[in-house]
């Protein structure tokens, strides 16, 4: 009889095996175009999947930035932890190669804004510019820097403060039409994905 799963002990299959499995299965992961600026003045652009919406009020998003491959903090959690600010820019699929190629390992101080040929936008309350393609944008101040405890990454947890949509997304009820939108997701591997079939499910009333 062949068994019907496949079953795997994380100690036994390792950091790197067991990250890329975890990461074919967590799918589709919404991916946060972060931008953010150092001390100096120099913007910064990078890719994070590990990220998501954590709090209504006060509206509350987060994502999880590890080290480079010296030890050294990232720049996006750097220029967050110096500043206190950040934008998460989300793209749709006409922005996924610009995207993936800042995702590169860059130099510190490397613009990766005009390596990916990417217009930078002022934003309104902080100092970090956002995407000007991007179809939406959020602007954030810094409130919670967690340490994943075992861990090089680092939670980095900041309430929006200043939402930014594409008009021509916004439907009549005011939200955005998902069809419009089409906004690129990460899968495992070097896969990416756009959205599939929509449909509606009402909660049910208990």
């Amino acid at each position: 009889m062949v068994d019907a799963e496949a079953s795997f002990d994380v100690a036994k299959l390792g950091s790197k095996d067991a990250y890329k499995l975890l990461t074919s299965a967590l799918i589709p992961r919404p991916i946060a175009w972060v931008s953010t600026v150092s001390r100096e003045g120099i913007p910064n652009l990078a890719p994070y999947s590990f990220f998501n919406a954590v709090a209504s009020d006060p509206l509350t998003v987060m994502f999880s930035a590890s080290v480079k491959a010296d030890g050294s903090p990232k720049d996006s959690l750097k220029n967050a932890q110096e500043t206190g600010e950040f934008v998460i820019n989300l793209a749709d699929e006409g922005l996924a190669e610009a995207l993936n190629h800042t995702s590169g390992a860059w130099a510190h101080g490397v613009d990766e804004f005009a390596q990916a040929r990417m217009t930078a936008l002022p934003s309104t309350l902080i100092r970090p510019p956002r995407v000007e393609a991007a179809p939406v944008a959020l602007e954030c101040h810094v409130s919670q820097l967690t340490p994943v405890i075992g861990s090089d990454s680092t939670m980095v947890l900041g309430q929006v403060v200043l939402i930014h949509i594409r008009r021509d997304l916004l439907a009549a009820d005011g939200l955005i039409d998902a069809q419009r939108y089409c906004p690129v997701a990460r899968l495992g591997r070097d896969e990416y994905s756009t959205l599939g079939r929509i449909f509606s499910l009402a909660r049910p009333k208990v």
